[in-house]
């Protein structure tokens, strides 16, 4: 049975250097950017299927459950992120110099 090598992924094989502060900001801002993009495309998902469901049409009552139950994880865990970060945020804002 032939074996194959497991390959790390990319993003964790060799760190990459930023040649400046900004450009690791920016990747930080539009990671969040597209977290926060994420979960509202969720939530959007959500609601329709939830209009779809009350106006009657063809759509299944677990899918759109779902589909709640999937936006609501989502944002819980965009709240704790943010708590997260401001927690942190705080913490360093609090330090010493």
């Amino acid at each position: 049975m032939p074996t194959t090598s497991i390959q790390m992924p990319e993003e964790l094989a060799e760190p990459t250097t930023t040649s400046s502060a900004q450009s690791a900001s920016d990747s930080f801002a539009s990671m969040l950017g597209q977290f926060v993009s994420d979960v509202n495309a969720q939530q959007n998902i959500s609601a329709q299927a939830v209009n779809a469901l009350q106006s009657g049409q063809n759509v299944p009552l677990h899918q759109a459950v779902i589909a709640m139950e999937e936006a609501n994880v989502s944002f819980q865990l965009m709240v704790e992120v943010r708590n997260r970060l401001l927690d942190a945020y705080q913490e360093i804002m609090r330090m010493q110099i």
